[in-house]
């Protein structure tokens, strides 16, 4: 049955819950937003060696555990309710999937067990503008030179592009469109981007025909992009369930002790009515969310649709969970000292990733028109 954990599930949860709880506080939170690297080396280490986290959904013979998405989509839900900081999302889920979803052997042993021992940063640049998610919006130019490949062009908003040692890079061939690893020590310019959400650090990259290694070549280029783009959206969708179920959290306990006119303010209708429709989109997107995990665990053919639509419901969920969270607490919820920006920004700056929600309502028009009547 979608959405139903195994005891396996809820003790992995419970366990990662503890560890992040103890590491990744509100007050964690915000010192690494202002640290160098913007992420806590010695909680990564803790994740990858001692629990296990960075190699979880990574084949046994990759030096992974052999689990699947199903497992590690518990840990992005934990993982959202505090906004960890940290490359674990563009490693992880964009590099990781990436080299997987190529079925390059090589490729995969020589990078996967790093990523699952937590030695090394990964991310995956492909995306040009704030709108393009798909193979269409690709402009970055590749070229073959003898047996290598050089690109050339612009990457924008790049998940940790500043600090990640290897990217998988999408970028257009002659024949369409293919996918790259790229070293980050050669001919490539980073530079930090300002973002609303200072949680998830983002970059510009600026390739100067810079070389790089052919994991899939146009004649599978966009399928796999297609591929790495819907269980991105899927993993998006299950860390928004994660923050929204935080900030529901937050806008309950505030309502049941904050006293006006000598009662609770929870006790007013507007406030009631308000923390019930926010459980309500939270367990609609909880099942979107899982049945959308479920899916890619499956490798269901309509994932495509349910990755669209898990995204939209998750994105739209958290971002009004964030906001009526706000209005909840009243003064002290527009205040830089109380944590209700931050999951407001994070909100926010998770719609436009792998697409917004009215970027998934057209595509999932499109399809609909394409089915047989």
């Amino acid at each position: 049955m979608y959405g139903v954990r195994s005891a396996e599930q809820q003790e992995l949860a419970a366990a990662v819950r503890k560890l992040l709880q103890e590491r990744s506080s509100e007050s964690a939170v915000r010192a690494t937003m202002d640290a160098a690297e913007g992420y806590d080396r010695e909680l990564a280490t803790l994740m990858a060696e001692q629990m296990g986290l960075h190699g979880i959904a990574i084949p046994e013979e990759y030096g992974g555990a052999g689990f699947g998405f199903l497992e590690l989509s518990v840990i992005l839900e934990e993982m959202g309710r505090v906004l960890l900081c940290g490359p674990f999302f563009s490693s992880v889920v964009l590099f990781a999937t990436a080299l997987l979803e190529s079925g390059d052997d090589d490729a995969c042993r020589t990078w996967l067990p790093q990523i699952a021992a937590g030695r090394l940063v990964g991310t995956a640049a492909i995306a040009e503008d704030a709108g393009g998610w798909d193979e269409q919006s690709i402009r970055l130019a590749a070229r073959r030179e003898g047996e290598h490949y050089l690109l050339s062009g612009r990457e924008r908003h790049v998940l940790d592009g500043a600090s990640a040692e290897a990217i998988v890079v999408a970028a257009r061939l002659p024949e369409g469109v293919g996918l790259f690893i790229v070293d980050t020590d050669l001919g490539l310019r980073r530079t930090a981007v300002p973002t609303l959400d200072r949680t998830r650090r983002q970059a510009t990259l600026d390739f100067a025909d810079t070389p790089a290694r052919l994991l899939a070549g146009p004649a599978q280029g966009r399928a796999v992009l297609r591929r790495i783009l819907d269980r991105a959206a899927v993993a998006l969708a299950c860390e928004q369930v994660g923050g929204a179920e935080r900030v529901l959290e937050m806008a309950v306990g505030y309502a049941k002790t904050r006293h006006q006119f000598d009662r609770p303010i929870g006790s007013f209708q507007a406030i009631k009515h308000t923390c019930a429709d926010m459980l309500v989109a939270v367990e609609s997107a909880r099942s979107a969310a899982r049945c959308a995990a479920e899916a890619v665990a499956a490798n269901d053919p309509d994932l495509e649709l349910l990755a669209g639509l898990a995204k939209t419901v998750c994105s739209e969920t958290f971002s009004l969970c964030a906001r009526d969270n706000i209005q909840i607490h009243g003064g002290i919820g527009f205040t830089w000292e109380h944590p209700a920006h931050l999951y407001y920004k994070r909100a926010k700056s998770g719609e436009a990733h792998f697409g917004t929600p009215r970027y998934h309502r057209e595509r999932l028009a499109l399809r609909t028109e394409t089915l047989p009547a």
